[in-house]
């Protein structure tokens, strides 16, 4: 495992839930954190928590779930000035669980898909052709090992788009420095998770920390457990 100490992180969805872990312990490893939420004020909570760290903290905002909201959180994340070396496409949402599972919306699918899967592929996007300019760059996509629920089918099939990302960009990384890799973080309890979720929100740590710190040589396009 590499030492991540001074390098800089992105975490969406780090104003809470398993987002705010994965912060929590990249700070620990000596690791810069920008943290993003949906509004700034959501970002507070976090911030607070990393105040014991001595690393640099930073916040980001928007709504993942609009193309204006994306494209100005990588201007601000742009406006730092900083290189992104590891990027946590964390932030996702879950719609309805729907015992008739015909009766998923046409919003349930449109917004499954903005959120897990288009933001992720435009982050990516925005961050990765430096990392490879640079010569290391740890991209993370969280996904879900989710099955044989069609009830929360938006959900797990944009989880699985999510995964194809890691895969098919992956191939393009070889001798870069650069990896890409998904993770699942297990059935987690958290807003998204549920209170009957197998596993407390501290335990993703440390597992969800071991993609960030392979070798440049390591693991690309796979996906590992947090738990």
């Amino acid at each position: 495992m590499i030492d991540i100490k001074n390098k800089n992180a992105l975490v969406t969805g780090s104003s809470r839930g398993i987002g705010q872990q994965i912060a929590l312990g990249l700070a620990e490893k000596g690791c810069h954190v920008i943290v993003h939420g949906r509004k700034p004020e959501h970002c507070e909570e976090t911030l607070n928590l990393l105040k014991p760290y001595k690393v640099n903290t930073y916040t980001v905002h928007g709504e993942l779930s609009e193309k204006e909201g994306i494209e100005m959180l990588i201007e601000q994340v742009n406006n730092l000035e900083i290189s992104i070396d590891i990027l946590y496409n964390n932030a996702a949402i879950m719609t309805s669980y729907r015992e008739d599972f015909w009766d998923h919306l046409w919003e349930d699918w449109m917004e499954s898909m903005k959120v897990n899967v288009l933001s992720v592929y435009k982050l990516c996007g925005a961050f990765m052709p430096k990392m490879i300019e640079n010569g290391f760059g740890r991209v993370i996509n969280l996904v879900s090992g989710i099955k044989d629920q069609p009830e929360l089918l938006p959900y797990s099939a944009s989880k699985w788009a999510a995964s194809k990302i890691s895969i098919d960009l992956a191939v393009k990384l070889e001798g870069t420095g650069v990896r890409i890799n998904s993770l699942d973080p297990q059935w987690i309890s958290t807003d998204l998770g549920g209170e009957f979720a197998d596993h407390s929100v501290d335990e993703v740590l440390p597992g969800a920390l071991e993609p960030a710190m392979i070798e440049n040589d390591g693991p690309n396009g796979e996906t590992f457990s947090a738990i």
